[in-house]
C-alpha cells in the first residue's frame, strides 16, 4: 500500500533552466548585460552536484542549498564577465531559485494526487525554497522534507529514510517521484517504491531523461500520467 509520494523538485516539478535564464535576463538585462542566458543557467546548475558532494562526503558540515547556490554563483560570475554586480543584485539573483516555474502538467496532476496521498518534497532544496516554490506554483504540500530535515543531501540514504520516519511510515509505503534515474536507484536501495517522470527537455531541447535507465515501479510521461497510473 502507498501512503505518501515524495517528489524531487528541480527538474521533475519545475523547469529550472528556463526559469533561471528568464530571471537572470530580467534582472541583469536592464543593467546593460547581454549574455547567453541559458548557458548562464546551465553553468550555475553544473556547480550543484560538486558543491553538495563536499557535504555528502563529510568533508564539510551541512550547509543549506541557498548558501551553496550563492557560493556557486560567485564562482561562475567571472566566466560571464559579471564580477561587477553589487551585493544586492547578487542576492536578488540568488533568490531566482525560489521563483522557478512548474512544468505545465504539474499543478493539475498534483491536485489529483493530493486527494489520495500525502505529498512532500524530498529535495536537496532547503525549506524556504520549497515553501516559496509551493506558493509560486500552487503546490499542495502536506509537509516539507528532504535535505534540510536530514542534514544531508541525496542520494545519501538519510535524505530518504528520515523522510519516511517523519511520517511514521515504512519506506515501502513511500514512492520517490523523480525525473532522474540516479535519484530513484538510491531511493530503491533504501526500500522506497519509485516512479520515473520523463522530462526530455530539462537541460535543453532533447537533453533530459525520456525513460528510466534503472528498474522502477512506475514510469510516467508526466505528473498527470502518474495520477492516471495511480488512479488518483
Amino acid at each position: 500500500m502507498i501512503s505518501a509520494l515524495f517528489f524531487d523538485v528541480f527538474g521533475t516539478l519545475v523547469d529550472w533552466r528556463s526559469s533561471i535564464a528568464r530571471d537572470a535576463k530580467a534582472l541583469l538585462g536592464p543593467l546593460g548585460h547581454d549574455i547567453d542566458w541559458h548557458s548562464f543557467a546551465e553553468a550555475w546548475r553544473a556547480e550543484y552536484q560538486p558543491s553538495m558532494e563536499e557535504v555528502r562526503s563529510g568533508r564539510r558540515e551541512f550547509v543549506k542549498l541557498d548558501d551553496l547556490h550563492r557560493e556557486n554563483l560567485e564562482r561562475i560570475l567571472p566566466r560571464f564577465k559579471l564580477e561587477g554586480l553589487d551585493a544586492d543584485t547578487r542576492a536578488s539573483l540568488n533568490r531566482a531559485w525560489h521563483r522557478l516555474d512548474a512544468w505545465p502538467d504539474v499543478p493539475k496532476g498534483m491536485r489529483r494526487l493530493y486527494a489520495k496521498y500525502r505529498l512532500a518534497p524530498v529535495s536537496n532544496g532547503n525549506i524556504s525554497i520549497m515553501v516559496d516554490l509551493a506558493r509560486h506554483n500552487g503546490f499542495a504540500w502536506d509537509t516539507v522534507l528532504g535535505a534540510e530535515i536530514a542534514r544531508d543531501y541525496k542520494p545519501n540514504p538519510a535524505a530518504y529514510l528520515s523522510s519516511a520516519r517523519a511520517l511514521d511510515l515504512e519506506p515501502s509505503a513511500c514512492v520517490m517521484v523523480a525525473a532522474h534515474s540516479s535519484d530513484l536507484a538510491a531511493a530503491a536501495k533504501c526500500g522506497l517504491k519509485t516512479a520515473h517522470v520523463a522530462r526530455p527537455n530539462e537541460h535543453g531541447p532533447g537533453k533530459g531523461e525520456t525513460k528510466p535507465s534503472v528498474p522502477v515501479d512506475f514510469a510516467a510521461r508526466d505528473i498527470v500520467d502518474l495520477a492516471d497510473i495511480l488512479k488518483a
